[in-house]
């Protein structure tokens, strides 16, 4: 059985996403954050080396980082859904936007959550051209959902799975003013609107607002 093991307000929330989409058979272990540090407990720790999520397990396999994750799911239960291959015309797309997730946005999101707790001068050189580039990363992703319904295209893919955490729930640890780029926003509502999301974000954080907007 696979069991998709949750650590709340976390890029794990992917997974549940995904799983959900697919509508294949998983169990889902929540845990949650240390109410003092917001760090994952010692149980989530001691699941995978680098004590950090998400993790699964499925048989004797026990696999983190969320984009090897995600294509593992994939490989192995989606029988080709929500993904695209090298014969579709937005092939490339879709695999830069899968990888511009965790190899720009998330990174920029978490180096500019790091230097806001170092309390720096707003005219700090280092945190703004941190700033810079985040807001480069959101100015990109908006002129491009400008032009598309997801960001592959028109196909919803694992590529929209692997953004949204940064959009969203990433806000509650580094807040990002999203209403600077009207198109995110647009997008982000029909991300609020596809039932596989609800139902994962329910399971996955109850009661947690979504930030959506």
């Amino acid at each position: 059985m696979l069991t998709v093991h949750h650590l709340g307000r976390s890029q794990s929330e992917r997974v549940v996403w995904l799983c959900e989409e697919l509508g294949i058979p998983y169990e889902l272990k929540r845990y949650a954050r240390d109410p003092v540090t917001m760090l994952a407990p010692p149980d989530y720790k001691a699941l995978h080396p680098i004590g950090a999520a998400p993790v699964i397990t499925d048989g004797d396999l026990v696999l983190a980082e969320s984009g090897a994750v995600v294509d593992y799911i994939v490989a192995k239960y989606g029988n080709g859904r929500l993904v695209l291959g090298p014969s579709d015309p937005a092939f490339a797309q879709f695999l830069y936007w899968l990888h511009f997730a965790n190899g720009t946005l998330q990174p920029g999101m978490g180096r500019m959550m790091i230097l806001g707790r170092l309390e720096l001068a707003q005219d700090n050189p280092t945190l703004r051209a941190m700033k810079g580039r985040l807001d480069r990363a959101y100015d990109l992703l908006d002129a491009r959902l400008g032009e598309v319904e997801y960001l592959a295209g028109s196909a919803f893919t694992t590529a929209d799975i692997m953004t949204v955490f940064s959009l969203t729930t990433m806000r509650y640890f580094q807040p990002y003013d999203v209403q600077r780029c009207p198109n995110v926003v647009e997008y982000l509502g029909r991300i609020g609107g596809r039932p596989a999301y609800r139902c994962a974000m329910e399971k996955g954080d109850p009661g947690m607002a979504l930030l959506l907007s």
